[in-house]
Order: structure tokens, then C-alpha cells, then sequence
């Protein structure tokens, strides 16, 4: 790790919330093998093969799996106490509805916080956010995105859940840590990629009916490797001078979508896709949305142009504030980090 000025020490206990998932496992790993030797790792249900084995390669260091749910303030309770920093990954992804995503994400959040408050030694609230809460509308920046660029105000228009609730934790975290004095930091990752998440994003196209319409061209892709992300994550909590800072996670040397798919069929398999251009793209998402206006909400709006302007309008992205505040750099190079991804995504296609 980097020299940098640290607000706990390496033998201060850390709480990890979703520490068993894609990106908690990953910040697990980094902070052990940062030297941090004391953590708690919050899991819903059994942990992961995964997660055990990476504990089982810290023999030396104090590691606590913790079984528990953030809906029960109980349990919030229970995990936070004696811990001096907190990092918050826990959410819920796969809720298709707005009250179940609002329930996973935004309440677990304040039940978190409200016990997090009890604990008059804590010295940080990281909370891991997502790219999906900008609008990319309106810019005053054009084509760039940063963490200066305004966020979703209509998530319900844009028809995602998972906006929604992630605007809403956001919401709650910045409320209560005024209301509580809990000093926070709010991080943001791209489209995290990586062995453990194979899929690929949605900023690149969308499989449909048999189909792949490719939605990118040659817009930038705003991939950020699973190490790479971790490392901000890390960086985010033990950094000085940072409380109520917002941080953007994108790597360097961003693929387009059009190179990232040519890849992919060339490493991983050979699919039928259909280019769908800028401008169709936004006609047909426009259509879409006025027509279930029109059937008064009997065909879902997917498609819109609120979506359209988040996931496929041309932008760039920007990581220097990441690297100058938190003097953070890529651990994996895109390039490498790209073959690991085709790598995992072969033995997955072939294991199906």
C-alpha cells in the first residue's frame, strides 16, 4: 500500500457489511493483506467458499464472520459494536420492485448508521454507492462525468429499482451522518468487472429475444477491475482528510464498447450482434416510453430516455480526483485485467 496519513490503526476493528459478496470479498482481501488484522465480516447467510478461503490465507489476522441481517436493528447492534471503521457494501441487487429495493438498501442503511452512532469511536462511514445514481443530463461538463455532475432527481421515470434505492441510501447516509456527527465517505464504482462476475454490462448492449443489440459504439466503457476497485474502497476509509467527500471509481485506459465486444467474441465465444445506432437508439427508446404512457403502464417503460441518457449516451469519465485525494492507482492494468475477466468468462461459458 501507498504512504499515506491513516485516521485508525492496523489493529482498529473494521466492520465489512456484504463482506461475502463480488466486491466485499475482494475489500476483505485487500485490507488483510494491507496489515489490517482486525475484521468483522458481516454475511446474510453461510459465507462463501470464497470468503472462507481468503480468511484461511490470514491465519495471523483476527477475522470474525458474522451472520446477520441489517433489517434487524439487533443485529446492527451487534456488529457494530467495538468497530472504528465501517465499510458498507451490503445492498440489495436482484429486488425488481421499488418498495423491496427501498426495504434492502435504504432501510438496512439507517438501521446501520442509527447503531453506528452508538459507538463514540468511530471514525469513518464509507458507503459503496454506484455510477447508476448520475442522470447524465444536463452536464456542465459536456461529455465528462465526475463526481461534480448531477445525479438522478425522477430514478421512478428512469423505471430502476436499483437507482432508486441507491439514490435513496445515498439520501439517508448524508442525513444521518449530519444528524448523528458520523464522519461518512461516499464512493461510487463504474461497471465492476472481474472473476465472480461474468456477465456483461448493460452499458455494452442488451440480450434480447436471442439477439444482442449493441448499445455502446464507441462510447467508453467506465469498467473499474475488482482489485482495482477494491484498493479505492480501502483508500476511502483510512485516508485523512477526506470526510464528506464523494469519489468516482474508473480505471485508466477505458475500452469502447466496441472494442471491449470484438474482445469478447474474439476470447470468450462468438455471438450475433446487431449495432443499433446513437440516434435510433434514443428514437426507440422515446417510442418505448411514450407508448406506455400511452397503455397506461401495461408495457413496463425499460426503455427510456432517461435510461437511454445514463447507460448509452456518449461520455467520458474522469478518476482524478480519486487519485489526488486518495492517491489511489490502478493495481491491475486494464489490459491485464481484461484477459483475467475472458479468462473467467471461458471457463464459465464452458462449465454452463
Amino acid at each position: 500500500m501507498q504512504t499515506v496519513d491513516l485516521i485508525i490503526d492496523r489493529q482498529d476493528r473494521i466492520l465489512v457489511t456484504g463482506a461475502g459478496g463480488f466486491i466485499g470479498r475482494a475489500v476483505v482481501q485487500r485490507l488483510l493483506e494491507a496489515g489490517f488484522t482486525n475484521l468483522r465480516c458481516l454475511v446474510r447467510s453461510n459465507p462463501s467458499e470464497r470468503l472462507q478461503e481468503i480468511v484461511a490465507e490470514h491465519p495471523d489476522a483476527r477475522v470474525e464472520v458474522f451472520q446477520g441481517n441489517l433489517l434487524s436493528r439487533d443485529d446492527c447492534r451487534s456488529a457494530c459494536q467495538g468497530v472504528v471503521l465501517v465499510y458498507h457494501l451490503a445492498a440489495g441487487r436482484g429486488e425488481k420492485s421499488f418498495p423491496d429495493a427501498y426495504l434492502n438498501s435504504a432501510v438496512t442503511t439507517r438501521n446501520l448508521l442509527e447503531a453506528v452512532a452508538l459507538n463514540r469511536n468511530i471514525r469513518r462511514f464509507v458507503n459503496i454507492s454506484s455510477f447508476a445514481v448520475y442522470t447524465n443530463r444536463n452536464k456542465g461538463k459536456r461529455r465528462t462525468l465526475d463526481e461534480s455532475c448531477p445525479i438522478e432527481t425522477r430514478a421512478d421515470l428512469r423505471g430502476e429499482a436499483y437507482c432508486f434505492a441507491k439514490l435513496k441510501q445515498d439520501e439517508i447516509v448524508v442525513e444521518y451522518c449530519g444528524k448523528l456527527d458520523i464522519p461518512y465517505v461516499i464512493v461510487r464504482p463504474g461497471a465492476v468487472y472481474g472473476e465472480g462476475n461474468e456477465k456483461i454490462s448493460g452499458r455494452i448492449g442488451i440480450d434480447t429475444f436471442g439477439v444482442f443489440l449493441h448499445m455502446g459504439g464507441l462510447n467508453s466503457i467506465p469498467l473499474t477491475y475488482v482489485d482495482n476497485c477494491a484498493e479505492a474502497i480501502m483508500l476511502a476509509g483510512i485516508v485523512s482528510g477526506v470526510d464528506g467527500e464523494v469519489f468516482n471509481v474508473v480505471d485508466d485506459n477505458l475500452p469502447s464498447s466496441r472494442e471491449f465486444l470484438r474482445l469478447y467474441k474474439r476470447n470468450v465465444k462468438r455471438f450475433h450482434s446487431i449495432y443499433v445506432p446513437h440516434l435510433f437508439s434514443y428514437a426507440l427508446c422515446a417510442a418505448w416510453e411514450k407508448y406506455s404512457k400511452w397503455s397506461d403502464g401495461q408495457l413496463p417503460p425499460a426503455f427510456n430516455r432517461r435510461r437511454w441518457h445514463a447507460f448509452w449516451k456518449s461520455t467520458r469519465y474522469s478518476n482524478d480526483k480519486l487519485k489526488q485525494r486518495l492517491n489511489w492507482k490502478p493495481l491491475v492494468s486494464t489490459s491485464d485485467g481484461l484477459s483475467r475477466y475472458f479468462r473467467s468468462c471461458r471457463v464459465e461459458h464452458k462449465n454452463a
